[in-house]
Protein backbone atom coordinates (compact mmCIF):
# COMPACT_ATOMS: atom_id res chain seq x y z
CA UNK A 1 0.00 0.00 0.00
CA UNK A 2 1.44 3.19 -0.37
CA UNK A 3 1.16 6.14 1.89
CA UNK A 4 1.29 9.34 0.66
CA UNK A 5 0.40 12.86 1.97
CA UNK A 6 -3.41 12.79 0.66
CA UNK A 7 -4.47 9.41 -0.64
CA UNK A 8 -3.35 6.13 0.81
CA UNK A 9 -3.27 3.60 -2.23
CA UNK A 10 -3.88 -0.27 -2.44
CA UNK A 11 -2.70 -2.39 -4.17
CA UNK A 12 0.57 -1.33 -5.71
CA UNK A 13 0.64 -3.41 -8.81
CA UNK A 14 -2.34 -3.54 -11.05
CA UNK A 15 -2.58 -7.49 -10.95
CA UNK A 16 -4.52 -8.98 -14.33
CA UNK A 17 -4.98 -12.75 -14.52
CA UNK A 18 -4.31 -12.85 -18.19
CA UNK A 19 -6.61 -14.60 -20.55
CA UNK A 20 -7.14 -14.40 -24.44
CA UNK A 21 -9.75 -12.59 -26.24
CA UNK A 22 -11.12 -11.93 -22.37
CA UNK A 23 -11.97 -8.62 -20.85
CA UNK A 24 -10.26 -8.61 -16.80
CA UNK A 25 -10.75 -6.01 -14.63
CA UNK A 26 -9.26 -5.46 -11.52
CA UNK A 27 -9.81 -2.72 -8.82
CA UNK A 28 -7.79 0.21 -7.05
CA UNK A 29 -8.80 1.55 -3.19
CA UNK A 30 -8.10 5.38 -2.66
CA UNK A 31 -8.38 6.81 0.84
CA UNK A 32 -8.73 9.76 2.11
CA UNK A 33 -6.55 10.40 5.62
CA UNK A 34 -6.55 14.08 5.40
CA UNK A 35 -9.89 16.35 6.14
CA UNK A 36 -9.63 18.41 2.95
CA UNK A 37 -11.21 17.26 0.18
CA UNK A 38 -8.60 15.53 -2.13
CA UNK A 39 -9.39 15.46 -6.33
CA UNK A 40 -7.50 12.56 -8.16
CA UNK A 41 -7.07 11.83 -11.82
CA UNK A 42 -5.81 8.69 -13.68
CA UNK A 43 -3.54 8.72 -16.37
CA UNK A 44 -2.40 5.54 -18.08
CA UNK A 45 1.09 5.27 -21.19
CA UNK A 46 -1.69 2.80 -23.22
CA UNK A 47 -5.19 4.31 -23.22
CA UNK A 48 -6.65 2.38 -25.65
CA UNK A 49 -6.04 -0.87 -24.08
CA UNK A 50 -7.88 -0.27 -20.83
CA UNK A 51 -10.73 1.16 -19.22
CA UNK A 52 -10.63 3.24 -16.08
CA UNK A 53 -13.79 4.19 -14.26
CA UNK A 54 -13.93 6.59 -12.00
CA UNK A 55 -10.79 7.88 -14.29
CA UNK A 56 -11.34 11.56 -12.01
CA UNK A 57 -13.16 12.29 -8.79
CA UNK A 58 -13.18 13.49 -5.38
CA UNK A 59 -12.65 12.02 -2.16
CA UNK A 60 -14.61 13.20 0.93
CA UNK A 61 -12.36 13.82 4.38
CA UNK A 62 -11.70 10.69 5.95
CA UNK A 63 -13.13 8.48 3.08
CA UNK A 64 -12.43 6.03 0.24
CA UNK A 65 -13.15 5.65 -3.38
CA UNK A 66 -12.99 2.62 -5.06
CA UNK A 67 -11.99 2.71 -8.95
CA UNK A 68 -12.00 0.22 -11.44
CA UNK A 69 -9.60 -0.60 -14.02
CA UNK A 70 -10.53 -3.01 -17.33
CA UNK A 71 -8.20 -4.27 -19.62
CA UNK A 72 -9.94 -5.15 -23.07
CA UNK A 73 -9.59 -8.37 -24.44
CA UNK A 74 -6.34 -9.19 -25.96
CA UNK A 75 -5.94 -11.05 -29.28
CA UNK A 76 -2.17 -12.50 -28.19
CA UNK A 77 -0.13 -12.78 -25.13
CA UNK A 78 3.11 -11.46 -24.52
CA UNK A 79 5.99 -14.07 -25.09
CA UNK A 80 7.64 -13.49 -21.59
CA UNK A 81 4.49 -12.88 -20.24
CA UNK A 82 5.52 -9.51 -18.97
CA UNK A 83 3.79 -5.88 -19.36
CA UNK A 84 5.57 -2.47 -19.68
CA UNK A 85 2.53 -0.21 -19.21
CA UNK A 86 1.99 1.70 -16.40
CA UNK A 87 -0.51 3.98 -14.85
CA UNK A 88 0.26 7.47 -12.88
CA UNK A 89 -2.64 8.59 -10.28
CA UNK A 90 -2.45 12.35 -9.29
CA UNK A 91 -4.03 13.78 -6.70
CA UNK A 92 -4.41 17.64 -5.25
CA UNK A 93 -6.35 19.49 -2.52
CA UNK A 94 -9.61 21.00 -3.53
CA UNK A 95 -12.03 23.54 -2.24
CA UNK A 96 -14.61 21.99 0.28
CA UNK A 97 -17.52 20.66 -0.91
CA UNK A 98 -16.25 20.23 -4.16
CA UNK A 99 -17.35 17.84 -6.70
CA UNK A 100 -16.12 15.59 -10.12
CA UNK A 101 -17.96 18.42 -12.12
CA UNK A 102 -15.43 20.81 -10.46
CA UNK A 103 -12.36 19.21 -11.32
CA UNK A 104 -10.34 21.04 -14.11
CA UNK A 105 -7.12 20.25 -16.06
CA UNK A 106 -5.04 23.28 -14.90
CA UNK A 107 -5.87 21.61 -11.00
CA UNK A 108 -2.99 19.08 -12.12
CA UNK A 109 -0.34 21.16 -13.45
CA UNK A 110 2.53 21.80 -11.29
CA UNK A 111 3.86 24.82 -13.19
CA UNK A 112 0.85 26.34 -11.97
CA UNK A 113 2.28 26.41 -8.67
CA UNK A 114 -0.14 23.43 -7.63
CA UNK A 115 1.15 21.07 -5.33
CA UNK A 116 0.20 17.73 -6.61
CA UNK A 117 0.95 14.07 -5.31
CA UNK A 118 1.54 11.30 -7.89
CA UNK A 119 1.76 7.81 -7.65
CA UNK A 120 3.50 5.15 -10.40
CA UNK A 121 1.33 1.83 -10.40
CA UNK A 122 2.88 -0.72 -13.01
CA UNK A 123 0.55 -3.48 -14.77
CA UNK A 124 1.75 -6.96 -13.85
CA UNK A 125 0.16 -10.78 -15.75
CA UNK A 126 -0.17 -13.54 -13.67
CA UNK A 127 -1.42 -17.02 -14.45
CA UNK A 128 -4.99 -17.74 -14.56
CA UNK A 129 -6.04 -20.65 -11.66
CA UNK A 130 -5.66 -23.94 -13.07
CA UNK A 131 -9.06 -26.16 -13.44
CA UNK A 132 -8.83 -29.31 -11.61
CA UNK A 133 -7.84 -32.53 -13.39
CA UNK A 134 -10.94 -34.29 -14.29
CA UNK A 135 -10.94 -38.14 -12.80
CA UNK A 136 -12.45 -40.33 -15.29
CA UNK A 137 -15.63 -42.17 -14.32
CA UNK A 138 -15.33 -45.56 -12.35
CA UNK A 139 -11.69 -44.94 -11.42
CA UNK A 140 -10.18 -43.26 -8.12
CA UNK A 141 -7.94 -40.62 -8.49
CA UNK A 142 -4.48 -41.81 -7.20
CA UNK A 143 -5.07 -45.22 -7.75
CA UNK A 144 -3.18 -47.98 -10.02
CA UNK A 145 -5.37 -50.02 -12.54
CA UNK A 146 -6.74 -53.04 -11.08
CA UNK A 147 -6.01 -56.61 -13.16
CA UNK A 148 -9.61 -58.62 -13.80
CA UNK A 149 -9.63 -61.88 -12.39
CA UNK A 150 -10.98 -65.18 -14.58
CA UNK A 151 -13.27 -67.47 -14.13
CA UNK A 152 -10.86 -69.92 -12.99
CA UNK A 153 -9.38 -67.64 -10.57
CA UNK A 154 -6.28 -66.61 -11.79
CA UNK A 155 -5.08 -63.19 -13.39
CA UNK A 156 -4.49 -62.94 -16.96
CA UNK A 157 -0.99 -62.65 -17.75
CA UNK A 158 -1.63 -59.46 -20.24
CA UNK A 159 -3.48 -57.94 -17.48
CA UNK A 160 -0.66 -58.44 -14.74
CA UNK A 161 2.31 -57.22 -17.12
CA UNK A 162 0.24 -54.14 -18.16
CA UNK A 163 -0.91 -53.21 -14.45
CA UNK A 164 2.80 -53.95 -13.28
CA UNK A 165 4.03 -51.51 -16.12
CA UNK A 166 1.39 -48.77 -15.14
CA UNK A 167 2.57 -48.69 -11.49
CA UNK A 168 6.34 -48.37 -12.31
CA UNK A 169 5.60 -45.80 -14.64
CA UNK A 170 3.39 -43.59 -12.79
CA UNK A 171 5.59 -43.70 -9.80
CA UNK A 172 8.85 -43.41 -11.82
CA UNK A 173 10.53 -40.39 -11.05
CA UNK A 174 12.36 -38.66 -14.15
CA UNK A 175 15.98 -38.84 -13.00
CA UNK A 176 18.38 -41.65 -12.11
CA UNK A 177 18.79 -41.47 -8.70
CA UNK A 178 20.01 -44.51 -6.48
CA UNK A 179 16.11 -44.11 -4.84
CA UNK A 180 15.06 -44.32 -8.24
CA UNK A 181 16.57 -47.42 -9.06
CA UNK A 182 16.01 -48.96 -6.12
CA UNK A 183 12.54 -48.38 -6.30
CA UNK A 184 12.42 -49.95 -9.72
CA UNK A 185 14.07 -52.90 -8.62
CA UNK A 186 11.62 -53.65 -6.43
CA UNK A 187 8.54 -52.77 -7.83
CA UNK A 188 10.32 -55.77 -10.72
CA UNK A 189 10.86 -58.41 -8.19
CA UNK A 190 6.95 -57.56 -6.78
CA UNK A 191 6.15 -57.90 -10.62
CA UNK A 192 8.24 -61.14 -11.61
CA UNK A 193 6.86 -62.26 -8.03
CA UNK A 194 2.93 -61.97 -9.13
CA UNK A 195 3.63 -63.41 -12.47
CA UNK A 196 5.15 -66.60 -10.48
CA UNK A 197 2.68 -67.12 -7.99
CA UNK A 198 0.67 -66.88 -11.21
CA UNK A 199 2.04 -69.86 -12.66
CA UNK A 200 1.67 -71.77 -9.56
CA UNK A 201 -1.58 -71.36 -9.21
CA UNK A 202 -2.85 -72.18 -12.85
CA UNK A 203 -0.69 -75.43 -12.10
CA UNK A 204 -2.50 -76.09 -8.79
CA UNK A 205 -5.94 -75.83 -11.03
CA UNK A 206 -5.00 -78.25 -13.55
CA UNK A 207 -3.84 -80.81 -11.03
CA UNK A 208 -7.40 -80.22 -9.54
CA UNK A 209 -9.08 -80.75 -12.58
CA UNK A 210 -7.34 -84.23 -13.45
CA UNK A 211 -8.09 -85.56 -10.19
CA UNK A 212 -11.61 -84.69 -10.77
CA UNK A 213 -11.42 -86.79 -13.82
CA UNK A 214 -10.13 -89.52 -11.87
CA UNK A 215 -12.65 -89.33 -9.44
CA UNK A 216 -15.36 -89.43 -12.27
CA UNK A 217 -13.41 -92.85 -13.83
CA UNK A 218 -12.86 -94.62 -10.18
CA UNK A 219 -17.00 -93.80 -9.07
CA UNK A 220 -18.54 -95.76 -11.95
CA UNK A 221 -16.81 -98.58 -11.37
CA UNK A 222 -17.55 -99.22 -7.72
CA UNK A 223 -20.78 -98.87 -7.97
CA UNK A 224 -20.70 -101.53 -10.66
CA UNK A 225 -19.30 -103.67 -8.17
CA UNK A 226 -21.42 -103.44 -5.98
CA UNK A 227 -24.79 -104.12 -7.95
CA UNK A 228 -22.99 -107.34 -9.01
Amino acid sequence: MSTGELLSIEPQELQFPFELRKQISCALNLSNKTDNYVAFKVKTTNPKKYCVRPNTGVVQPRSTCNITVTMQAQKEAPSDMQCKDKFLLQSVVTSPGATTKDITPEMFNKESGHHVEECKLRVVYVAPPRPPSPVREGSEEGSSPRASVSDNGSLNAAELSSVSRAHIERHEPQDSSPDVRSLISKLTEDKNSAIQQNNKLQQELELLRRESKRIRVVFPSCMYFLSA
